[in-house]
């Protein structure tokens, strides 16, 4: 008996620190930049022996990055972004109502919230028991983060190729330009690989590619943003025009991958 107590204190200690911690670890990115995620960490081993595999991200605030692709990657992976608190029951029920009806295939349903919390904390594996801390930390950064700063480091983090993370990073890779300058069609071609990271590229979309990124396209002018992401990409923007063009425009140069061995093809992405 005695035992059992000193174990069930011992772990109701452990707990309680396990809960302190992360409650301090969420708490400080609110205002940390992340600059390396566990799912950076995994593919990095995932690759290790892939000559030229190298981990680039360049951290940029939401306001940097273009009204249009926070709309495309709402449309494309949560419509319901602003109307939830990190979990879409509404689309848990369809997808479960559709499931019983026609036998449709069951699906993650997944919400920015919980790919953000997904990417930052966890090693994204597929473990059956994932879902258990993955929706502790989609509570957490709903109640102190919020929706503006959810969308800031989801866009920060997010995979878009080998090695590429986040939106400045995979603009500068794919387009040339920084995130802040695309437009809707280059927006939609961003938010249709998220997904599939490792398998679509946004300069060289698939054939179902291409037909999702129209559909989103076109879904973008449907998006209302709140006030707040409007107000600071509109600051931003007027900032720049502001920028004196007396320097030469900084040039960028897209990484090449062809040199891949063919022997280690993308695999799938892990999202669900």
């Amino acid at each position: 008996m005695g035992k059992g107590r000193r174990f069930f204190k011992w772990a109701l200690g452990m707990a309680l620190a396990a809960v302190v911690l992360s409650l301090a670890l969420v708490t400080l990115l609110r205002w940390v930049p992340v600059r390396y995620t566990p799912v950076m960490l995994k593919r990095a081993f995932q690759f290790r022996e892939v000559q030229g595999f190298q981990t680039e991200q360049e951290w940029v605030s939401l306001g940097e990055i273009s009204p249009e692709l926070i709309k495309a990657v709402i449309a494309a992976e949560d419509g319901r972004f602003f109307k939830h608190h990190g979990f879409d029951t509404d689309a848990v029920r369809a997808m479960w109502k559709a499931h019983r009806k026609d036998g449709t295939s069951i699906r993650g349903c997944s919400t920015i919230s919980q790919q953000t919390a997904k990417n930052v904390f966890t090693f994204g594996t597929r473990f059956p028991l994932r879902k258990i801390p993955e929706a502790y930390w989609t509570v957490l950064i709903e109640l102190i983060w919020g929706k503006f700063r959810i969308l800031e480091v989801y866009l920060n983090v997010a995979e878009w190729g080998r090695g590429i993370y986040g939106a400045e990073r995979a603009s500068i890779e794919y387009f040339g330009i920084p995130a802040a300058n695309l437009n809707p069609a280059q927006a939609a071609a961003m938010a249709v690989c998220l997904p599939r990271p490792l398998l679509e590229r946004p300069g060289s979309l698939s054939p179902e590619g291409k037909r999702r990124s129209g559909k989103i396209a076109r879904q973008i002018s449907s998006i209302q943003l709140s006030y707040k992401i409007e107000t600071l990409t509109h600051k931003q923007k007027a900032n720049e025009n502001q920028v004196s063009l007396a320097s030469p425009p900084a040039l960028f140069h897209r990484r090449s991958l062809d040199h891949l061995p063919p022997s280690q093809p993308p695999c799938p992405s892990e999202r669900d």
